[in-house]
């Protein structure tokens, strides 16, 4: 198994936490993985992406380039710059509340998520990187739930430990989502 996902999106979207999340889940599950962020000239409003890798497997290189098995893209701008980077028959999960255009490629498996509109749901714009991921995780079962959760409290701290339930609910509504969703997979005609 070796998952090589991109996290895009404008710096205060929560990219970077979904990539250190899932790359601690990893190493608590006793995978090898690599966490590279990449910023834009402004951290808040600015760009953001990371790669991150997750493999049963050693990492030879922490840098994807042309060959992501997902990505999981929150803005429109992301969107334009990474979806040529993924893998014929990857995946990629794009936010539809504030992408309203399509992926271009006819060749992957593409997801669209409302995750502002679900936040709301919840309560809390906060969760919307959280529901993200756990739409990726529902796709890839590439770590558990209760993985990433602990996983929380070692990126952010014990003190953080009030909004794990929170967390939890983003978690399982991205999961949810992600099975009613519509799903566009189309089989390149080559």
């Amino acid at each position: 198994m070796e998952e090589k996902v991109i996290v895009a999106g404008f710096g205060g979207q929560g990219v970077m936490a979904i990539g250190k999340l899932l790359a601690y889940a990893g190493m608590l599950e006793d995978k090898q993985v690599s966490w590279l962020p990449s910023y834009g000239p402004e951290m808040r409003g600015g760009t953001a992406n990371c790669d991150v890798i997750v493999s049963d497997e050693m990492i030879g290189s922490p840098v994807i380039s042309k060959d992501a098995t997902a990505a999981i893209i929150m803005n429109l701008p992301s969107l334009k710059k990474f979806e040529e980077e993924i893998i014929s028959g990857g995946k990629i999960l794009i936010n539809s509340s504030l992408i309203n255009e399509k992926t271009s490629r006819d060749d992957v498996e593409a997801y669209y998520i409302p995750a502002n509109d679900l936040a709301l749901q919840l309560g809390n714009s906060k969760t919307i990187n959280m529901i993200m991921l756990g739409a990726y995780l529902e796709l890839t079962k590439v770590a558990d739930v209760e993985s990433v959760l602990q996983a929380f409290l070692k990126v952010f701290g014990e003190q953080k430990s009030n909004a794990i339930p929170l967390n939890r609910e983003a978690l399982l509504k991205g999961a949810e989502a992600v099975k009613k969703v519509n799903k566009v997979q189309l089989v390149n005609a080559s």
